[in-house]
């Protein structure tokens, strides 16, 4: 009985063993940084000093961010961007994905051709697209003026079109991972369906609606969810190409959060800015976990 109980603690103290630095991991660089912040975002601190020089100022930290002119531009460009990217981007990849899977013979390599851009540096393609947008020499320009548009837009250094711009490339570097998505959820539609919406009579169109859309519902959820974070938080594509311009025209809410932090030095409304937008990202998630009920079909 010794033997067995000494072999039990040990497999216990093992187990222990393998999981602390993934725990301690958890602990450093995700537990401590997240609670730190929550605490900062009802304090004043600078950085420069030591953590003696944190103020407690309660709410004033979200008061004031609220009354910033710069907060509220990039909250409602991030609001802007997530609801256009989602809309447009999961509604695109849909019907990609419905052709490839259909119609395109080698469909193994169009997955890979789709996909190479989400899975290749952002900041090599942000590069290629302020190429391709250059106002006088980009390409996209000099083919607008080659079939009669005589003042095509300055893209990157419009007000106007910069958002529309860096829209556009969003979704096109993402739109790969959407579509493989799409394309494993509609495998497990039965082929059957489809046969027996033929014989009584279904064109194309009315089974996409009727069979493909419901039944890639749980899909389609996912993508959504996904991509409303994954929007709210875009900061690379909009650091290389406009660094939030011109003006505030691309000033997203993690571009604010980044530089009241490390230009203002404003430790505390960046703080509170982040959090402002996980509150955000929190709410939306648990109405859409709550209407999936009636949209989302399981069966």
């Amino acid at each position: 009985m010794k033997r067995k109980r000494f072999s039990a603690s040990n497999d216990g103290i093992a187990a222990l063993l393998f999981i602390l630095p993934s725990f301690l991991g958890f602990l450093i660089f995700f537990l401590f940084p997240v609670l730190f912040s929550l605490g900062l975002s009802f304090g004043k601190w600078n950085m420069a000093g030591s953590f003696k020089n944190i103020k407690f100022v309660g709410i004033s930290n979200y008061t004031n961010i609220l009354a910033d002119v710069s907060f509220r531009t990039s909250m409602a460009n991030s609001l802007i961007f997530t609801v256009t990217t989602v809309v447009i981007g999961t509604c695109l990849s849909l019907i990609l994905a419905v052709i490839i899977n259909k119609q395109v013979f080698f469909k193994g390599i169009m997955k890979v051709m789709f996909f190479m851009p989400y899975i290749s540096s952002t900041v090599a393609i942000s590069i290629v697209w302020m190429i391709l947008l250059q106002p006088t020499y980009g390409p996209i320009n000099q083919f607008l003026r080659s079939v009669g548009v005589e003042s095509p837009p300055n893209w990157l250094a419009s007000i106007d079109w910069a958002l529309p711009a860096l829209i556009a490339m969003y979704i096109w570097q993402n739109l790969g991972y959407t579509v493989v998505i799409y394309l494993a959820g509609l495998t497990s539609i039965s082929p059957e369906l489809y046969e027996a919406a033929e014989v009584d009579g279904a064109t194309g169109l009315r089974q996409f609606f009727s069979i493909t859309v419901p039944m890639i519902s749980p899909t389609t959820f996912f993508i959504v969810i996904m991509g409303i974070i994954n929007s709210f938080k875009v900061f690379d594509q909009v650091m290389v190409l406009t660094q939030g311009g011109p003006g505030n025209a691309t000033s997203m809410l993690a571009l604010y959060i980044y530089r009241e932090a490390f230009n203002n030095y404003r430790l505390g409304t960046s703080s509170a800015s982040a959090w402002f937008m996980f509150i955000i990202i929190f709410v939306v998630t648990l109405i859409q976990w709550h209407g999936q009920k009636k949209w989302v079909s399981y069966d």
